[in-house]
């Protein structure tokens, strides 16, 4: 925000009434929409206009209020996503009877941008609607229902909203509960909640990705500068790091005179927001001494010796093992071997709402307000790093705008408690683009080398991978990584020998950590090239080989695990036949004459553990019935965008026999809702939604003992009568006449469950799921053999998931996880120290994500709610490989590195 220029009046229609604001010329107008005026609907994700977050309309036509001086707004006519002009309130309804809104991050500027089109076309194509949003980002929903939205506004056709009978909610696409203020623009994010007063911090990072540095006379400087404090390693007043796993706090909240990659945090700036803002990095006493930097694990296990990390040996964090049967002979046996090795790049999580969030000492306690995906484990962290008991830090979520992992290091979280705890006052933060991608973890960079083999008929014998992954400078997600990959990487396919061996080394790069998925990707990628491989050497079909080789009811894993039931991939792939036959065929006809563009079809499956790998991972739910009538569920698990909260909701309200229209949640905040756990690994779904089962079970079988009725009865809630009608009986129990606690509840259920699971041994066998999604998807691309690029046409694809509880929901994760596959093999790479912004790193745009057709496999888990189990994780795994083998089918060029960028691609067809 410009401090040198004086404060103007600037008069314009906001919304259809006038107003006159006093801003600074240049402040952009998002700036002034949002902190003047308090229109925190305008959503900011990079203030450089590569996001459209921040769409607005202006005299009519979409604009980016971020590249907007306020001055120039003058005599304008503005419209935010809290107008009610045009096409805003059908575009709002349409965006929830699709479920177009996930994390609502992106949302306003999608409608404003959709209402700028239909003012001029009031009948577009889909095509039309592709273009009018295209500079609006999203990381969630891969476009296809907002699309459809928005022609659903255009055509008129908007469906009413479904409601669900009672004890029919799961399986009913109701609307997301919390849908209306994503819609509306009054869903507040973490830079949207703002205390009277609060301080500004904006943290100093290192330039150097390997340097030891010492600081001057900050005291001084604080006060040529007009700051409030300057935080160093020395203020943080408990232990001075942070991470996930015990033993493994080596991120340190600020560097202590040693930093290990660019972007890592050396001093915090507190102050007024012009004077913080003001600052520039070389008006501060600090004198670097650059040191040799290890940038790539090849480097650090060259380098021979625990340079960077003194507890881990020659470099490595952590090694992953799995062995099972005789390989080598296995291998020495076989009538089709193949290897390869295959490598793939940083991916960058892109979320469109960067971290941001306040935190404030209320009574002698600390209180933090972010975007997070793990309250109860933000809450551990900030306890450590003040040096404060557990009781005294309470954590309260934010609507989180997109996370994908990238939202469960807690790096904003202790350093705002460490800096109200200092100051006395509240404090708040907000990262910029820049800083976000400079400094938050990404999906780990891998180097992989893979073997696999089958017999004459096709059957799989041998499998073994040694993969290394670069976990960055500090131990994040590493060890997950390192201990899931062994179990997955030899795919969902009956594997009598398989060993697979992993490292997560660190390199001075930034830190790699949890991105959707946790390193079976990568995994993927390998394994069903060399499947490919061995289709094409036995002169199989792609389909059929699978086919041959899909886990199903009664197999064993390579950890010995049996699958007794929920394991559809063989109905995935039947499901996907017909498809795969045509895609085939349209190839073949296209293909004729050999033309420049050439179509290919690929095929690739999945699977994927929900939840923690052989780890207890608990979630407790709690269902309340007050005594003026009211019901509540207590609900810590953070809805990130996936629909959590309305399928907890929903599993919640069909468990105790009551409508899902009368539940009210109480969402994350860890002073009032149980431990739900991480939102991570695709176990929200699965284990919070089994508690919630258990939590409403509870609840119902109390009514029914205090009713003296029947497993069978009604229940229904009238004012603070609950009536319960068992047969010809019919009951009322006066809520308000009954005990009443503290916090104004009669009667509740409490549920908790922890998916049984069991350790592995030394060569990794055990149980380290209770359940899998399985996968499939088919992919048909257009390959430009003269310049290298790449079209996606048309993805099919086949989930497993259980029962889907909330089938548009299920459907959207399925979209958003093929965009992000989409993006993985194709666009995505991000370059440590060079990537700084969303114009350089590229995600897919509502152009790039083809048409998508869904089959739902159904194939119940018994320890899931109502068969149920997660989605988020799976979506994306098999979109990649399935894109490769198709550009592989259509030029010939097998790809062993990714993303497939046109150069790279060329240099293939050239080999």
């Amino acid at each position: 925000m410009p401090d040198h220029a004086p404060q103007t009046v600037t008069a314009f229609t906001l919304n259809g009434a006038p107003v006159a604001v006093a801003a600074h010329p240049f402040t952009p107008l998002s700036d002034t929409l949002r902190e003047g005026l308090g229109l925190t609907g305008t959503k900011v994700g990079c203030e450089a206009g590569d996001c459209g977050a921040c769409t607005v309309l202006i005299d009519g036509a979409q604009a980016c209020a971020c590249l907007i001086p306020t001055a120039q707004a003058e005599g304008t006519a503005i419209t935010t996503i809290e107008g009610e002009e045009g096409a805003i309130p059908r575009l709002r309804a349409a965006f929830l009877a699709h479920g177009a809104a996930q994390c609502g991050i992106c949302t306003p500027g999608m409608i404003l941008a959709a209402a700028d089109l239909l003012a001029r076309d009031d009948t577009p194509d889909r095509g039309a609607v592709e273009d009018a949003i295209g500079g609006v980002l999203c990381r969630c929903t891969g476009y296809r229902k907002i699309v459809d939205a928005i022609l659903s506004a255009a055509h008129g056709d908007v469906a009413q909203p479904h409601e669900a009978p009672v004890g029919e909610a799961v399986g009913a696409r109701i609307n997301r509960l919390d849908g209306w203020p994503k819609v509306a623009g009054t869903d507040r994010f973490g830079a949207d909640v703002v205390p009277s007063g609060a301080l500004w911090l904006r943290t100093v990072r290192s330039p150097h990705p390997r340097a030891t540095f010492t600081l001057g006379d900050l005291e001084s400087a604080r006060h040529r500068l007009g700051l409030v404090a300057i935080l160093t390693a020395a203020d943080v007043p408990g232990e001075n790091g942070f991470g996930i796993m015990p033993g493994l706090k080596d991120w340190p909240v600020l560097a202590p005179g040693h930093v290990r990659f660019r972007g890592e945090a050396v001093l915090a700036l507190v102050g007024d927001r012009a004077a913080v803002m003001a600052v520039r990095d070389a008006d501060l006493p600090i004198t670097w001494t650059p040191l040799l930097a290890l940038d790539s694990p090849r480097a650090a296990l060259a380098a021979g010796a625990p340079i960077l990390h003194s507890h881990a040996p020659d470099n490595v964090l952590t090694r992953g093992h799995l062995e099972s049967g005789d390989v080598e002979s296995a291998f020495a046996h076989s009538a089709a071997t193949t290897e390869g090795q295959f490598e793939t790049a940083f991916v960058e999580h892109a979320y469109i709402e960067p971290e941001a969030g306040h935190a404030e000492i209320v009574a002698g306690r600390a209180e933090v307000t972010a975007c997070t995906q793990a309250p109860a484990m933000d809450r551990e962290e900030v306890a450590r790093v003040l040096g404060i008991p557990l009781d005294d830090v309470r954590i309260i979520p934010t609507a989180c705008g997109g996370g994908f992992g990238g939202k469960l290091d807690v790096s904003v979280q202790p350093l705002l408690a460490a800096a109200a705890k200092v100051t006395g006052r509240a404090v708040r933060t907000v990262y910029s683009r820049t800083e976000s991608m400079a400094s938050t973890t990404k999906r780990h960079p891998a180097r992989i080398r893979a073997r696999m083999a089958a017999d004459a008929d096709g059957r799989f014998t041998a499998y073994a991978l040694e993969g290394d992954f670069d976990t960055g400078a500090y131990a994040s997600w590493g060890p997950t990584v390192a201990n899931r990959v062994p179990v997955h990487a030899s795919g969902p396919y009956r594997v009598p020998n398989v060993r697979n061996t992993t490292r997560a080394v660190y390199t001075n790069n930034t830190p790699a950590g949890a991105f959707r998925g946790f390193g079976v990707p990568q995994a993927a990628i390998a394994t069903e090239c060399l499947v490919d491989d061995l289709a094409e050497q036995l002169a199989m079909d792609r389909w059929g080989i699978r086919r041959l080789n899909a886990l199903g009811h009664g197999d064993a894993t390579p950890s010995g695990q049996v699958l007794h039931a929920s394991a559809g991939l063989p109905e995935c792939l039947d499901a996907l036949r017909p498809g795969w036959d045509a895609m085939l065929a349209e190839a073949a006809r296209r293909n004729a004459g050999k033309p420049r563009h050439r179509v290919g079809a690929g095929i690739a499956c999945m699977w994927y553990g929900c939840g923690n790998t052989s780890m207890s991972n608990p979630s407790t739910m709690r269902v309340t019935l007050s005594a003026d009538g009211t019901l509540t569920l207590f609900n810590g698990a953070v809805d990130i965008g996936q629909g959590s909260a309305t399928v907890i909701a929903q599993v919640a309200a069909d468990a105790l026999g009551l409508p899902v229209a009368a539940v009210r949640q109480v969402l994350g905040d860890t002073d009032r809702t149980p431990d739900a756990g991480k939102t991570s690994a695709s176990r929200q779904t699965f284990v919070s939604g089994r508690a919630a089962m258990e939590a409403g079970l509870a609840l119902r079988r109390r009514i029914l003992a205090l009713a003296n009725a029947g497993p069978d009865a009604r229940l229904s809630l009238q004012g603070t009568t609950l009536r319960v009608e068992d047969g010809d009986a019919s009951r009322s129990i006066s809520l308000s006449g009954l005990p009443v606690a503290p916090d104004g509840t009669v009667l509740e259920g409490v549920g908790t469950y922890d998916p049984p699971t069991s350790p592995l041994d030394a060569n990794g066998q055990g149980i380290p799921y209770a359940t899998y999604g399985f996968a499939a998807q088919l992919a048909l691309v257009r390959v430009d053999t003269a310049l290298g690029t790449v079209k996606v046409e048309r993805i099919e694809a086949a989930q497993d998931v259980g029962r889907a509880v909330n089938p548009t929901l299920v459907e959207g994760q399925i979209h958003g996880g093929i965009a992000q596959g989409l993006g993985l093999a194709l666009m995505e790479e991000f370059i440590p120290g060079r990537t700084e912004n969303l114009h350089d790193y590229l995600i897919p745009t509502a152009g790039d994500v083809p048409d998508i057709t869904i089959h739902l496999i159904e194939d119940p888990e018994p320890e899931g709610p109502y068969g149920a189990k997660g989605v988020g994780e799976p979506a994306l795994i098999p979109t990649a490989p399935a894109i490769l083998g198709a550009i592989r089918h259509a030029t010939g060029a097998r790809i062993t590195r990714i993303p497939v960028l046109p150069h790279r691609l060329w240099e293939a067809m050239q080999r």
